[in-house]
């Protein structure tokens, strides 16, 4: 059994909240140079080039990319074998939420959902916790913006809609969005488990690297189909027109019930915020 200090998590956490608001990962930033270059749009070229010159400048600076800093979403693989010590995972995590919004002067959007007044801290954390086999700690932070949140979605198709249905599900969910989570988009799409789980692999795709081929051939054959029928909608960057309005489409599966095919759908804007360590 191996022992992970309280504090050891909370300034992971703490560190890997600023940085995500700070620093895109580097598969974010060439998805942005590809995008760029295949647009045929010149407003959509002209937005790439905006993008890339306010990623180099929330880098360069240590400012936030975008006034939207998200609401924390922490995934968690944690081996069997640690054991943390002085607090529990959920406090620390909380806590390292709490010290770098604070430190990082990021902006706090938790809120009570009927009253609507703010926590204060962007505390309490959205954290995804799952158990795997070692003694390390794997922590994924990933700010999530409002605006691409609120159109994520989850259905419970039948059984015989197929891959067909789960594409036009997707596809037209992008068209429904249209301009509402700041594109261009990254699509994560989850397939089976149940309606939760459906939601959970559809966020955790989204962090793959963005251009990586799914190892799964039937996946990576569906990924392609849905990622040009959603550019071929001509949407474009920020839904002003043109051929880029998807990065990539990430696809996660699970098997499911005879009676069900849930499907999750998370749309992330283009700031694809994610940080990640192993302690």
């Amino acid at each position: 059994m191996r022992t992970v200090e309280h504090a050891s998590i909370i300034e992971a956490v703490k560190n890997l909240s600023m940085e995500a608001n700070y620093d895109l990962a580097t598969d974010v930033v060439t998805a942005f140079e590809k995008g760029k270059e295949q647009e045929e749009s010149p407003t959509g070229k002209a937005i790439f080039s905006a993008l890339l010159k306010n990623q180099n400048i929330a880098r360069d600076e240590q400012v936030p990319m975008c006034q939207d800093t998200g609401f924390s979403v922490i995934y968690v693989e944690l081996g069997q074998d640690v054991h943390i010590k002085g607090g529990s995972l959920e406090d620390s995590i909380n806590e390292g939420v709490r010290e770098g919004y604070a430190d990082g002067y990021l902006r706090k959007s938790m809120c009570e959902p009927f009253t609507r007044k703010n926590t204060g801290d962007n505390t309490p954390a959205i954290i995804i916790t799952e158990i795997v086999s070692g003694n390390k700690i794997k922590i994924v932070v990933a700010p999530k913006g409002g605006g691409s949140e609120n159109m994520s979605r989850v259905t419970m198709l039948k059984p015989a809609d197929g891959k067909e249905g789960i594409k036009e599900f997707v596809v037209n969910r992008c068209l429904e969005a249209g301009s509402n989570p700041c594109p261009p988009v990254i699509v994560g799409v989850g397939i089976g488990g149940s309606s939760e789980k459906a939601a959970i692999l559809a966020r955790k795709s989204l962090f793959r690297e963005i251009g990586s081929k799914n190892s799964d051939p039937e996946l990576s054959e569906m990924e392609a189909d849905m990622l040009k029928r959603i550019n071929d909608l001509g949407m474009g960057p920020q839904g002003l027109g043109g051929t880029q309005y998807a990065l990539a489409v990430h696809i996660e599966k699970f098997p499911c019930h005879i009676a069900q095919l849930p499907v999750g759908v998370n749309i992330c804007c283009h700031a694809a915020r994610h940080k990640e360590v192993v302690l």
